[in-house]
């Protein structure tokens, strides 16, 4: 008889690999935190101290095979209070009401808003009858306004007249929590101007970081002017971060191809600039004898790329991104210099701890979860392949291989995550980015650096115009893809299991050591069969009161063909019905009845929506009619019916209706997204 396996055996066995799950405890920590319906008090943060500390003996005190459980119960209970740590360090005042009135404050970024006006964001914030301790520290505008008298500028002190409101949570139950995000990015309000901006000061003088953000706004005009129109956006993007310039049009054919992952500033950009100037330097010093006998050319060449990696990140913008393939690109450099192997697990595996230290929300966002997917994928399947015999295959072939085989496993590994962030998966993503990635090794980067270089000789425009014939190739292969028929599909927000269990089951594949690795395929299934069992809400009910959305048999159907445009177009995202818009939406038959009086029944219970004008005379005479009524004007009278109005919906948020066989199930933003910090409580 088969004495049976212990579990502390199996674990014992894995000795040498088990700091690579280090930053995967402290993420199920960290996710476990943003997780909880409730923010923890102080008494739950001490008491988990306490057991975190009782675990740390534990672990110090047992023996050798108890000892990693301990340990990564530690890890789990360090991610909880990171998470709580960081939410409560980067606190400032948020707006409880709407505000209109003046607005001044510094200009401390300048882009563009989805709809291609001109965005803000002012900290130093001065608003009219508001005491300092309530005033937001940051907010951001968007200008509707023509600037007939100045044009912002970094560091500039302006004011002008605008509308400014709290963030706001998610349009519909579970959805994208924007309170959250600007909650961590300290932005207390969010508004627009309708009048032109006036300036009070020109800029401030003596600041390192609005020098170094006027200089890489510099770059960025000077980019645009040489290389000019579409392809000079996009080489702005790709070497100072600035999008601004980039065309709504442009920007929705890279991602139609899967190739806007180029405009973000991360790791293949990082990992392609300091590979060029990593090889550059090493082998041309190697070409001096006088040098390459005499000093260490390898870690002389890593050092410097480590420079010119910290100064493409100040130049960059330093947003998320950028910081975490820097310290990922830093600790491989690094990893040189001590004479180690420069790609491992356990250096991403480090790059991830530091991340994860140092912005833990930083979890819950495509970026950290996209970036370490593709490059913990990379670094197995080519650290498999390394056993293989490469010298089977002739020399021109194996750099096209391993082209081949990066996008595939990258590809493969981020489009899950993708698809369930964006709701789209583009089918010939890899076909695009096999004929656009190696360009922007083999010209675009190593061009880009050419031009810094010859920069203060005036002479940047030569490496600058082979990065215009890159950038044009790369938007051509873009919009050629991006037209080919079938190019796009979109897919459904799944449930929120769905990912971790995904992204667990690939890290067990990858981490684990022996034949139960491949245990690690089962929990991936589980997932994608979870995906495939995600039931859409019925019914969405914005938070205005004023759109609501009906899902039938051709899909969704709107009440309104404009207004509320953000919450419709997030509501048929969020269905896998993102090629089409809320005005064909609203041309679907599902809701009957005459504008502003339409009415429906769900599970036999009958509903009506009632908007415009004359919508209170209405309300209440629905309400003596019981069943349910939906409106966008206030109702304070009590009725038989049950009301979802301006009153009620301002306290939960949009609301979600399932249609079940036991009867309708509802379910509140303000509810799903729990009582925590960052929602006013």
């Amino acid at each position: 008889m088969r004495k049976p396996i212990n579990p502390l055996d199996l674990i014992l066995a894995q000795r040498g690999h088990l700091f690579v799950w280090t930053p995967v405890c402290l993420a199920a920590g960290i996710g476990i935190y943003f997780s909880l319906p409730v923010e923890p008090a102080g008494g739950a943060y001490a008491t988990l101290s306490i057991f975190g500390i009782v675990l740390l003996v534990a672990a110090l005190w047992l023996g050798e095979r108890q000892r990693p459980l301990f340990l990564a119960a530690l890890l789990v209970v360090l991610g909880v209070l990171l998470g709580g740590a960081r939410a409560n360090l980067v606190a400032e005042p948020v707006l409880t009401y709407r505000y209109y009135g003046p607005i001044e404050g510094r200009v401390v970024k300048i882009d563009r808003s989805g709809s291609e006006k001109m965005r803000l964001t002012l900290d130093r914030v001065a608003l009219e009858n508001m005491p300092a301790h309530r005033t937001p520290s940051k907010v951001r505008i968007s200008l509707h306004a023509k600037q007939s008298f100045i044009t912002p500028q970094l560091g500039m002190l302006v004011m002008t007249t605008g509308h400014l409101s709290p963030p706001q949570g998610p349009v519909e139950p579970g959805g994208f929590d924007f309170r959250r995000m600007a909650w961590f990015q300290g932005l207390g309000g969010i508004g627009y101007s309708r009048v032109p901006l006036l300036m009070l000061e020109k800029t401030e003088k003596g600041q390192a970081g609005l020098f170094i953000h006027r200089l890489r706004m510099r770059i960025s005009s000077a980019v645009q002017a040489i290389v000019g129109g579409d392809a000079g956006a996009f080489a702005s993007a790709i070497t100072t971060g600035d999008r601004s310039g980039m065309r709504g049009e442009v920007l929705m054919q890279l991602r139609a191809s899967n190739l806007a992952h180029l405009l973000a500033i991360s790791g293949l950009h990082m990992g392609l600039l300091t590979a060029f100037v990593f090889a550059a330097l090493r082998y041309g010093l190697a070409l001096i004898p006088v040098i390459n006998l005499r000093w260490p050319v390898k870690k002389i060449a890593a050092v410097a790329s480590l420079f010119v990696a910290a100064g493409y990140l100040l130049l960059s913008g330093g947003n998320i991104a950028t910081e975490r393939a820097f310290i990922m690109v830093s600790v491989m450099l690094v990893a040189i210099l001590f004479n180690r192997r420069a790609l491992s697990l356990r250096a991403v595996a480090l790059a991830a701890i530091i991340v994860l230290i140092r912005r833990p929300e930083a979890l819950t966002g495509p970026g950290f979860q996209m970036s370490f997917a593709a490059t913990t994928a990379l670094v197995a399947v080519f650290g498999a392949l390394s056993h293989w015999h490469w010298a089977k295959l002739p020399k021109w072939l194996r750099p096209v291989f391993t082209v081949l085989v990066s996008s595939f496993i990258a590809g493969a590994a981020t489009a899950p995550v993708a698809a369930a962030h964006f709701n789209q998966i583009a089918h010939y993503g890899l076909l695009a980015n096999l004929l656009s990635v190696p360009l922007m090794g083999v010209l675009v980067m190593p061009a880009a650096v050419i031009a810094a270089v010859l920069y203060p000789l005036g002479l940047a425009w030569v490496g600058l115009a082979f990065v215009r014939w890159g950038a044009l190739w790369i938007l051509g292969v873009a919009e050629w893809v991006a037209g080919l028929e079938g190019s796009l599909s979109h897919v459904i927000t799944p449930m929120p299991l769905v990912l971790p269990l995904i992204g667990l089951g690939m890290l067990w594949l990858i981490l684990w050591q022996g034949r139960l690795r491949f245990g690690g395929i089962a929990v991936v299934l589980i997932g994608l069969l979870l995906w495939g069992q995600t039931q859409r809400p019925t019914l969405l009910i914005s938070q205005s009161g004023g759109l609501i959305g009906l899902l039938g048999e051709n899909g969704r159907s709107f009440n309104k063909k404009r207004g509320d445009g953000f919450a419709a177009r997030n509501w048929l995202e969020n269905d896998g019905d993102g090629g089409i818009d809320q005005a064909e939406a609203f041309r679907r038959v599902g809701l009957s009845g005459e504008k502003g009086n339409l009415r429906f029944d769900l599970a036999g219970e009958p509903f009506v929506h009632l908007t415009g004008r004359g919508a209170a005379e209405r309300v209440q005479q629905a309400c003596g009619q019981g069943g349910w009524v939906i409106t966008s004007v206030k109702y304070r009278d009590d009725g038989p019916c049950k009301i979802f109005d301006a009153l009620s919906l301002r306290k939960t948020g949009a609301v979600a209706v399932y249609q079940k066989a036991s009867g309708l199930k509802m379910v509140t933003a303000n509810d799903q997204a729990g009582k925590r910090i960052w929602n006013g409580f």
